[in-house]
Order: C-alpha cells, then structure tokens, then sequence
C-alpha cells in the first residue's frame, strides 16, 4: 500500500515558501497551502481571533504534512491504493486542481466522474495495470494543463514549472522484496 512520506518530500520539493502572487489562481499559500484551505484547518497560528495570511506564514512543515495527509491523501484514500506511483500522481493532482484531480481519473478510469473516492473508483484504480495507468494519467493531466493555459493565458507564465513538476512523478516499479 501507498505511503504518504515520499509524497510529502516530493510536493515540497515543488512548493516554495509564502507567495501572494495576484495571477495565481490559488492566491495566498505556503508550501502550496492555499489560504482558503488553511482557514478549513482552523489554525489561528497567531493567536489574534482570526485566521489569515499572517497565520498562513506562520505555517510549519508537520502543519503543511497535515493538511496533505486530512484534505488530499484521505480525499483520495490513498492508503488504500497498492502502488505507490499513482497514489503520488493521483494525490498531487487534486492538490493542485482540486476535484479535477478526481474527476479526470474517473473518466480515465470509467467509473462515475462525481469527485468522491469510493469503493468502485478504488477498485478500478487498483484492478488497472498500473504502468498504464499513469501513462494515461499524465497524458490527461497535460491535456488538462493546456486547457486551463488555453482558457485563461494569464496562467502561461506557470506553464513550464507545472509540465517539471508532472515530470518529477514517473512511474516507478514496485518489487515484493
């Protein structure tokens, strides 16, 4: 079964320090932890009554590890998926695009494309070949990348650093040793 740590060093190895760059869609993060996601978490990380960006920089590492493993890896039910590369795959595509990261794999895997991992959308991830699998995954997720660039140029800029970090999630051979 998947195991959430290797996920967690790669997804940081992507996702930088605090940004609030005003042509990212996610708005304010911290290593990747979108603003809107870190009020769900409710940290008041200052102590002042309200939780806001001055939390969100406050955010360390173990809080960013449990956001991934409460809204993304559970989401996905990862613990669950036998191999190790698409439980990555699958679990940093919803972290990133939200229930795209779902719904897309769905259709790729031709069950009911309503964003919640249940027993049949975790049979079929687990019933696919798995080479195969991730094959059409990352062939889905470019096609979806393009999409958003084509909808909205804006989104151009993150163009290049969104199809490395695609990249970084090969496909790996799992041995029984």
């Amino acid at each position: 079964m998947a195991k959430i740590e290797p996920l967690a060093a790669k997804i940081f190895k992507w996702e930088g320090g605090c940004s609030n760059d005003p042509v990212d869609k996610g708005g304010a993060t911290n290593m990747g932890v979108t603003i809107s996601t870190w009020k769900q978490m409710g940290y008041d990380k200052d102590g002042d009554n309200d939780i806001d960006i001055e939390d969100l920089w406050l955010m360390s590492r173990d809080d960013a590890t449990n956001i991934l493993r409460l809204f993304y890896w559970k989401r996905w039910r990862a613990d669950e998926i036998q191999n190790q590369s698409i439980a990555e795959i699958l679990v940093d595509w919803v972290w990133c695009s939200g229930k795209w990261g779902i719904v897309l794999p769905q259709r790729i895997l031709d069950v009911e494309d309503d964003g919640i991992v249940g027993r049949c959308t975790l049979q079929a991830v687990n019933g696919s070949d798995p080479k195969e699998l991730h094959r059409k995954l990352v062939e889905d997720r470019l096609r979806f990348i393009r999409r958003i660039i084509e909808l909205d140029p804006s989104q151009k800029r993150f163009e290049k650093g969104w199809i490395r970090r695609l990249n970084d999630f090969n496909y790996q051979e799992e041995t029984n040793s």
